[in-house]
């Protein structure tokens, strides 16, 4: 069994927000680009943006490789439409994160846009 098979999915959108904390503290960088589409976007603290899987995946590595501990923020209520959900965690340092989620086929959740730092 692969450890794509025993990572948890997102049944709920809220539950992204959890297991990217976790898989982060973790250094899992497959597990996080797990965590989007294929074609999602990440914004980077310095203003670029990362596209797709290849990137996302890029990012990660250069974020986890001191490996940094990341604290859970609060979970704000997300905002839900149909198959997309507006998800949002206040940070312990008063930033707040934003991500647009879309339910998959299968019923669970995978990010689409991640806005991590909006104000930090």
């Amino acid at each position: 069994m692969s450890s794509d098979d025993v990572r948890k999915r997102a049944e709920q959108p809220e539950d992204l927000s959890r297991f990217v904390v976790e898989r982060l503290n973790a250094g899992d960088v497959e597990g996080l680009v797990a965590l989007y589409e294929p074609d999602a976007v990440l914004a980077l603290p310095d203003g670029q943006v990362a596209t797709g899987s290849r990137e996302i995946r890029q990012a990660y590595e250069h974020l986890v490789a001191d490996k940094p501990t990341f604290t859970p923020g609060q979970q704000q209520p997300t905002l839900q439409n149909g198959d997309l959900a507006l998800t949002s965690v206040r940070l312990a340092d008063g930033g707040v994160t934003v991500e647009v989620a879309r339910r998959q086929s299968d019923g669970t959740w995978l990010w689409v846009i991640d806005q991590p730092s909006l104000l930090g």
